[in-house]
């Protein structure tokens, strides 16, 4: 691969050992210009905080969140065979796995200049393997960062103390240098998602939490079966347990990468994810900024989205549940979709295969709008028990202070990556300050 103008320590990632990318994995929280003042492992960095350059930045964003060529769609289903599967929602895949395609979340990310959002959920495939051509890292890194849009100057405001955050991270987390990456998933269009897919399969919801059927759902006899029905809150607790996979591989995905380049940081959720949406409560602390509401019927604040960047599949960011499955509808089987013949893809005759899938009916379409109508009405939001926007896992990526390792730990404490760190991707055998 031609790395050009590329520091060695891009080459020594990319030849880096998958197996000792996983057994060497660990948290690595100490920082340059951390300080632990007291306990067993106090330690005062000598050096003041590296922020990670943008070439290392990207290739951690990359890593965690990066397109990676044409999703491979769900293959066959007896019940409606020779059609294709339709449960997806996107065409591309990233580097982490998602529950049928559907790709429900999204990055956000801050480091010491600002907070920003890593758009790659429906971004063009920049990724297309050619056996004959060798991987082009820069064109794949040049792609993405235009994905990047900056919402605010300055590093968003986490105050390191309870019930922000959780007393063990108040030394470490999101310190200046650090670049911390927050994905944040969408439960609303995920559960939409899996609606279509009940109904696709003959399926419905019984609302066990009040413990009636939905009514009007016997209009739709050619569509599912009544007699029995999914109980509304083991689909809704499904849909939220598969998007929080998305959120955790991403940040492992990342996390990977940090052995590779020889970078500290760990992934954690000990971040209060209503401070950080913007839900706190607490007008010093904004977060992202999404709009939330609150509710007598609910325990805890409930985050919809934030306007124009990240906006849930749900009131009030659409009109009403109807609204939010024709979006669904569009993103499938509209310009780009999985489901669009004019979507390119990895097969020799893709346009006749992304063709053969169902487009969904008025009639199906209806069927699940009257199920997503009921729980918004019936709960105040939708999902009804779970969030409608939710994040939980987060990865930071920071330089590490050796010297905290070499004086408390035995040998063995880092890798080699990170041993020569500083001199292969920033010239430098020194000390970072020295």
């Amino acid at each position: 691969m031609e790395t050009r103008a590329f520091p060695p320590g891009v080459n020594t990632a990319l030849d880096f050992s998958l197996f000792e990318a996983l057994y060497g994995r660990r948290a690595r929280r100490f920082s340059l210009g951390a300080s632990i003042p007291d306990g067993p492992l106090a330690f005062a960095s000598r050096h003041d905080p590296m922020p990670l350059s943008e070439l290392e930045q990207m290739m951690v964003l990359t890593a965690a969140a990066g397109n990676t060529g044409w999703h491979y769609m769900i293959t066959r289903h007896a019940r409606y065979a020779p059609h294709l599967s339709n449960y997806s929602a996107a065409a591309g895949g990233r580097t982490f796995p998602s529950s049928a395609g559907s790709h429900t979340s999204e990055v956000f990310f801050t480091d010491d200049d600002g907070v920003y959002f890593f758009a790659t959920r429906d971004a063009p495939v920049r990724v297309v393997r050619e056996a004959d051509k060798p991987f082009d890292l820069e064109s794949l890194l040049m792609a993405h960062k235009k994905r990047i849009r900056k919402l605010a100057t300055g590093r968003l405001y986490i105050p390191a103390e309870e019930p922000f955050m959780e007393g063990h991270n108040t030394w470490c987390a999101n310190l200046p240098g650090s670049t911390l990456i927050i994905p944040v998933g969408d439960v609303a269009q995920h559960l939409l998602l899996m609606l279509c897919f009940l109904v696709q399969n003959g399926y419905c919801l019984y609302d066990d939490v009040n413990r009636q059927p939905i009514d009007g759902l016997e209009r739709f006899p050619r569509l599912i079966n009544t007699d029995k029905p999914f109980p509304l809150t083991f689909i809704e607790q499904y849909a939220l347990t598969e998007l929080t996979a998305e959120l955790a591989t991403a940040c492992f995905a990342g996390m990977l990468m940090l052995q590779a380049m020889g970078l500290g940081g760990w992934m954690f959720d000990g971040i209060d994810r209503h401070a950080v949406l913007g839900a706190s409560g607490d007008p010093s602390v904004p977060g992202l900024g999404f709009r939330y509401d609150t509710d007598a019927r609910w325990s805890i604040p409930n985050p919809t989205g934030l306007s124009g960047v990240f906006e849930g599949y749900c009131p009030p960011h659409y009109a009403d549940m109807r609204a939010a499955m024709e979006a669904i509808a569009l993103r499938k089987f509209g310009p780009g979709g999985p489901y669009n013949p004019n979507t390119p893809g990895p097969w020799k005759e893709s346009a006749k295969i992304r063709g053969s899938a169902q487009v969904h009916s008025e009639e199906f379409k209806a069927c699940v709008a009257l199920q997503a109508q009921y729980i918004y009405d019936r709960f105040g939001k939708f999902p009804g028990t779970v969030p409608s926007i939710f994040c939980l896992t987060y990865l930071q990526a920071h330089h590490l202070d050796l010297e905290f390792y070499d004086h408390h730990f035995q040998a063995g404490a880092y890798l080699q990556t990170h041993a020569e760190h500083m001199a292969r991707w920033h010239g430098n055998t020194d000390k970072p300050d020295d």
